[in-house]
C-alpha cells in the first residue's frame, strides 16, 4: 500500500537546500542580472550588476564571466568582474560603449560556471555635433612615441580596489566649451577615426583643476618631457578598469607624485594652455576598460 504524505514535501525541499541535494526546478533563472542603464545611449558606460544565487567563495567567483558583442560584431569581448561587496552577495563588470560603433542590439551573456544567462542589450543612437579646428605651431604636429606610450599604460589599468564612492564631481568650475564626442575637422581635413575623448571646461590660466574621485596617482608628466600633445598631464587610477586623465594643465603641484593618493576635491593641478590646444582650457577624460566614455552620466548618478 502507498501512503501520500504532503506535509513531508516542503520539509524535504528545505532539506535538499541544507545538504547540497540539486534545487528543485522552479523555471526561474537562480543566476539575476541587472543592467544599468537598461538603455544606454552611444558612448555611455553600462554596468552589469550580477547576483548570482548564495554567496560565493573566491574560487567560485572567478567561474563568472560577462561577454558582449557589440551591434554588428560577430565576436565577442570578455570584461572583468569585481565583487560589490566582501561577503561576495553581488557583482560588477563594466561595459564601455562609444560614438564610432553601431547602435541597435547587443548580445549581453553572463555565466557563473554553471548557469549562463543571455540578454538582449539595445544601446541607442545618439547625434554628436561637428567643429572644425585648426593647429599651427606645435600643436599642429603629431604626438610622441614617449607620450603615447605612458597614455596608454595609464588607460590598460585595471587594478582590484574600487576607490570612488557616490557620484563623481566636476574637476573644474570653469563653463564646458566641448561637449564628450564631438566629431572634427583638423586643418580642413575630417578624422575619420576621431571623436572628442572627454569634457573640456574652460577657464583662465592658473584656475583649480581637482580630482573627480579618490584614486592614486599613476601618471605625471610635462610637455618639455615629450608630452607635445597632452601637454602637461595628471592621470589617476580610480580602481576597476576606471581612469581619468587631465590635459593641457599650466602647472602640478611640486608635492604631487605619481603613487601618491588622492581623495575626491584635492587640487591635482591648474588649467593651461600647454600641448595641442587653442586657448586656456582642461580636458578631462575618463576611461573604462580602456575606452573613453562620456563622463557626464557619472556626474549625475553613483555608478556601482
Amino acid at each position: 500500500m502507498t501512503v501520500s504524505c504532503p506535509r513531508v514535501l516542503p520539509f524535504l525541499a528545505g532539506l535538499s537546500l541544507l545538504i547540497g541535494l540539486p534545487r528543485p526546478a522552479s523555471g526561474e533563472p537562480q543566476l539575476q542580472v541587472n543592467v544599468n542603464p537598461s538603455s544606454p545611449r552611444l558612448g555611455e558606460s553600462i554596468a552589469v550588476i550580477i547576483d548570482p544565487p548564495g554567496n560565493l567563495d573566491p574560487t567560485q567567483a572567478d567561474n563568472l564571466t560577462v561577454r558582449f558583442t557589440r551591434s554588428g560584431a560577430t565576436e565577442a569581448e570578455t570584461f572583468p568582474v569585481f565583487p560589490l561587496d566582501p561577503a561576495g552577495d553581488r557583482y560588477r563588470a563594466l561595459i564601455p560603449t562609444t560614438p564610432l560603433e553601431a547602435h541597435g542590439r547587443t548580445l549581453l551573456q553572463v555565466s557563473d560556471g554553471t548557469e549562463t544567462r543571455n540578454l538582449a542589450v539595445w544601446i541607442q543612437d545618439r547625434r554628436f555635433p561637428t567643429q572644425r579646428i585648426t593647429l599651427s605651431g606645435s600643436g599642429s604636429g603629431s604626438a610622441t612615441q614617449y607620450e603615447l606610450d605612458r597614455v596608454a599604460a595609464l588607460k590598460n589599468l585595471v587594478t582590484p580596489t574600487k576607490h570612488w564612492s557616490g557620484p563623481f564631481r566636476r574637476p573644474s568650475n570653469g563653463r564646458t566649451s566641448t561637449a564628450f564626442g564631438v566629431r572634427r575637422y583638423y586643418n580642413g581635413v575630417f578624422a575619420q577615426d576621431y571623436y572628442h575623448r572627454g569634457l573640456d571646461y574652460a577657464a583662465g590660466t592658473g584656475s583649480p583643476v581637482v580630482a573627480p574621485a579618490a584614486g592614486t596617482v599613476a601618471l605625471i608628466d610635462y610637455e618639455r618631457n615629450g608630452f607635445r600633445i597632452h601637454g602637461n598631464t595628471v592621470g589617476i587610477d580610480h580602481g576597476q578598469g576606471v581612469v581619468s586623465i587631465f590635459l593641457h594643465l599650466h602647472t602640478i603641484p611640486s608635492g604631487l607624485k605619481e603613487g601618491d593618493f588622492v581623495q575626491a576635491g584635492q587640487n591635482i593641478g591648474t588649467i593651461g594652455s600647454t600641448g595641442a590646444s587653442t586657448g586656456p582650457h582642461l580636458h578631462w577624460g575618463l576611461y573604462v576598460n580602456n575606452i573613453s566614455v562620456d563622463p557626464t552620466p557619472w556626474l549625475n548618478q553613483t555608478v556601482q
